[in-house]
Order: C-alpha cells, then structure tokens, then sequence
C-alpha cells in the first residue's frame, strides 16, 4: 500500500467519487480502498468526514469557478466570453450536479453553492461590461446566461458544434 498519498490525491479522488457515486459515495473505507491505502492515510490529512466534505466543497469551487474565472478572464472582452461558453458547453456536468443535488443534504453545501453562484454571475456580468453593455443590461444577461448554463441538458455536445454555438451566443448577448 501507499501510504504517502497527497491531500490533494485525496481531494481530487473525491471529486471523481463525488461526480460518479453522489455524496453517498465520499465514505472512507472504500475511498481508501480504491486508492490502494488504508484508512489511516485518510485521518493524516483530515480529523474526520466533515472536513474533509468541507475541503472537498472548497476543491470544487477552485477547480469549477476559481480556475474558470482566471483563464477567461486575462484578456476580457468578446474573446474571454467566448471562451467561457465554449467551456461550459463543452464542460461534462457531473461534478456541478452532483455537488447541487448534495445541497440539498448539506446546508454548508448549500451556502457555498449560492456564494459560487454569485461569483459566476458578477464574473460573466464583468464579461458583459466589458463588451460594451450597460451595467443592467450585462446583469440581466449575465444572469440568463448562467441559468441556461445551469439548465443545459446533460448531453455532451459535438465539439465540432461548441464554437459556432458559443459564437452565436456571444452575439446574441451582445447584439
């Protein structure tokens, strides 16, 4: 056995058992079997379940929102808005749903969902802004274009299809 596995190793398991399983998954004994360690490697890097979920719901949003918002954010403008929808259509959703439907088990969850949701509206308004639309508008449109985002059937799309749809929607936000 491994022994000497990361706390990000450990993060980063429990987003993929989060995504695949669902919060019943994140249990300790089995997680720690699939990583070939022992329970014990689990409690070096955590005092117990719960701060592990509350590390766990924090990895999230970096690697969901955090990491998002820096990558299209460089540059601004047209160009950043266009990666960010090219990115959340071609985003499989798994992690988001099952991190929402944990909402509903977990008010910490829950709190840090809607903070998440808020900054990935003020980010897409900033987005907006810099287009050239006024402050009410970019809000307004920010916030259909995340609640579209949030309502996007599983289905992952053709990458071939991604960049002329995320185009046209760049445009019609702007137009």
């Amino acid at each position: 056995m491994n022994e000497r596995l990361t706390k990000s190793a450990w993060l980063n398991h429990g987003l993929t058992v989060l995504a695949k399983k669902g919060a019943s998954g994140l249990k300790v004994g089995p997680m720690a079997s699939a990583l070939g360690v022992s329970r014990g490697s689990f409690y070096w890097h955590f005092a117990d379940l719960a701060a592990f979920e509350r590390d766990l719901i924090a990895a999230w949003e970096d690697t969901t929102t955090s990491q998002v918002i820096e990558a299209t954010n460089p540059s601004g403008g047209r160009e950043a808005l266009e990666r960010l929808v090219h990115r959340s259509l071609a985003d499989d959703r798994a992690l988001d749903r099952a991190v929402r439907a944990w909402t509903l088990q977990k008010p910490l969850v829950a709190e840090r969902v809607a903070r998440v949701d808020v900054r990935r509206i003020d980010h897409i308004h900033t987005l907006l802004t810099k287009c050239g639309l006024d402050a009410q508008a970019a809000r307004d449109r920010a916030q259909f274009l995340y609640w579209s985002y949030l309502g996007r059937p599983a289905k992952r799309m053709d990458e071939f299809a991604i960049a002329p749809l995320a185009a046209a929607m760049v445009d019609m936000l702007l137009g």
